[in-house]
């Protein structure tokens, strides 16, 4: 399509292809048997019908559905039943008007034609928000047996590449430079000009289920070629497609965390085991290091209420995300179960409202905090709300983009009713027996006169300490935070949960021995204040989470526009403060029972 031509032909000419493969299925979904026209089974079905998701872009955070784009609809079009999790990732799913039949291959489908009149308002916006979809390089979406149909092509070195996904077309500017899916096909040289996706080939994979105890047969892959051709053009090549490529992933986390363990944590948990005894033998000597602060080494912090709220949310998070992990580990949120994964994590957010109101509670009275109604209030709001707030206003943004992951009024309306219907309430119930136990008995007395902390050192300072606290734990995560991040923003699928359960893992170790080690030196060097510094230690892995994010958005993104760079980073930052939370309560319980542990073991007359 030429830059000035007002119309183009918008056809589906599919050449449908089936072979035997080979395959399984993850658990979590029923498999789907498929039988050709004329089967006297009633177990499988005889059409396969192929759906369409949203579009979506690597150079914009901003999705739209798939009709903004004025494509070929489906005459009897619905839209399956979507659960929480896709309604808040933004997912649109329709069928499309594509339509195939078991063991049938067809030939030049026609499904519809386009045309457009540019001296009609609405027809030329139309028009030029398919341009401008080209320009940014929007992706189709499409999904067969609730598989995602993928696009191989070769690349340098003859190398297959597949995308879960094809563009709706590309662009040549006018100095001939084509652009992304331009660049792949050479065809497309013409200066200044837009290029329309409107052929495409499919080739359909299948299993029998012959000898194996099932009827028909059952899909295991899905692939296309796009092509662009005017409509006298009658060459249909086919697309072989090849499977997908698993990168492999290497075992540097756990050579970082043994490394670590065998190199700081051993020598240091040896030193502390022959520092007792030997304490108990020189009980008439002089006192110094850590045994001479037991006096105040349990002094309460400052601003306890705060740190208290932001334990029992931790805790929250901690056991949100351990078992989200673990059930995604057995296979029950695997990706083609979608939005089963975010589903999970926001029920048990809601459901999980106890415990973190007990542990707020339970903490904040160890503190010796009276003002206990303002510490539940603050364990069930704060926090929650610093991110549905910050959700909203992201949300303000996609509605007035127009973009299909602006969440509809009405679920906000139940994530509200979710959060002060139950959450808030269990909340407030785990509180009420939080506040109704003992306060933690430390293993010493405090005394009443605080005592006078010596100069530091300048590695023994809060800040330096709280700086080298975070950085084994982020080198521990970086690999698995690239995958993460390329599953979120380029869109691709992440699947590896084993390898992030074990990351997972490792993570809480590595807190914990980090957090340890420095507050073990702390009280060498007679500085007691180790409440706030425990929590801040292991909880600065946030903040190289929101550096490496910083560097992913300008080195692996090529994000344009200010709405779609405010979206990025809006998200950022609820993913920082989530994981603030998460870490610094992991190294704060880790030191609370290190300390514990030490200093209960010291006699004091």
């Amino acid at each position: 399509m030429g830059s000035g031509t007002p119309s183009f032909l918008g056809l589906l000419c599919a050449l449908l292809t089936l072979r035997p493969g080979s395959g399984f299925y993850l658990p979590g979904l029923a498999p789907v048997s498929f039988c050709p026209a004329g089967s006297s089974s009633s177990d499988c079905q005889v059409n396969i019908q192929l759906f369409v998701n949203r579009l979506d872009s690597i150079e914009s955070v901003l999705p739209y559905e798939y009709d903004f784009f004025d494509f070929c609809k489906d005459d009897q079009e619905k839209r399956p039943s979507e659960n929480l999790g896709q309604v808040l990732f933004g997912e649109r799913i329709e069928t499309s008007p594509y339509k195939f039949s078991f063991m049938k291959t067809e030939t030049c489908a026609k499904v519809c034609t386009k045309s457009y009149d540019v001296s009609k308002q609405e027809e030329r916006t139309k028009l030029e928000f398919l341009k401008k979809g080209m320009q940014l390089n929007y992706q189709h979406h499409w999904i067969v047996d609730n598989m995602p149909v993928t696009w191989c092509y070769t690349v340098e070195d003859n190398q297959k590449y597949c995308n879960p996904g094809f563009p709706i077309g590309c662009y040549v500017d006018g100095n001939g430079h084509p652009k992304d899916a331009c660049v792949i096909n050479a065809q497309f040289n013409e200066k200044n000009t837009f290029y329309v996706f409107n052929h495409v080939d499919i080739t359909i994979t299948y299993h029998s289920g012959e000898g194996e105890g099932w009827t028909g047969a059952r899909l295991v892959a899905a692939t296309l070629e796009p092509r662009s051709y005017k409509h006298e053009d009658e060459n249909k090549p086919v697309c072989e497609g090849e499977p997908m490529s698993i990168p492999g992933i290497t075992n540097s986390n756990v050579k970082i965390t043994y490394s670590y363990s065998v190199t700081f944590t051993v020598p240091h948990l040896r030193d502390v085991h022959q520092d007792v005894p030997h304490h108990h033998q020189e009980e008439a000597q002089e006192e110094s290091g850590w045994k001479q602060v037991h006096g105040d080494v349990f002094r309460p912090p400052r601003n306890g209420m705060v740190l208290s709220v932001f334990l029992g949310q931790g805790a929250q998070i901690f056991i949100m995300t351990f078992i989200t992990l673990f059930l995604a580990c057995l296979g029950f949120l695997s990706p083609a179960n979608r939005g089963a994964l975010m589903t999970c994590a926001v029920v048990l957010w809601v459901l999980l409202g106890t415990p973190a109101g007990y542990v707020s509670a339970r903490m904040y009275k160890t503190f010796g905090g009276e003002k206990w109604k303002t510490n539940v209030l603050l364990t069930a709001l704060l926090c929650p709300g610093i991110i549905f707030a910050d959700f909203f206003v992201m949300n303000l943004i996609l509605w007035v983009e127009g973009s299909s992951a602006a969440i509809p009024f009405g679920t906000l309306v139940a994530v509200l009713a979710l959060w002060f219907g139950i959450s808030v309430p269990l909340t407030f119930v785990g509180a009420y027996f939080g506040f109704k136990k003992q306060a933690i008995e430390h293993p010493v007395r405090t005394n009443q006169i605080p005592r006078q902390i010596p100069e530091q050192s300048f590695f023994t300072k809060p800040l330096p300490g709280i700086i080298m606290g975070g950085i084994l734990p982020f080198g521990c995560i970086f690999i698995q935070l690239f995958f993460i991040l390329n599953s979120i923003w380029s869109h691709q699928m992440y699947y590896m949960f084993g390898f992030l359960f074990l990351v997972f893992i490792i993570l809480v170790i590595t807190c914990s021995e980090a957090t340890v080690l420095l507050c073990y030196f702390h009280l060498c060097a007679e500085d007691y204040h180790w409440w706030w510094r425990s929590f801040l230690t292991s909880s600065f892995t946030a903040f190289y989470l929101l550096v490496y994010a910083v560097h992913y958005f300008f080195s692996k993104l090529q994000i344009i526009g200010a709405a779609s760079t405010i979206l990025y980073f809006g998200y950022t930052m609820i993913m920082v403060l989530i994981f603030f939370l998460f870490t610094g309560t992991i190294g704060f319980f880790a030191c609370f029972w290190f300390v514990s542990k030490i200093y209960s073991v010291v006699k004091v007359d």
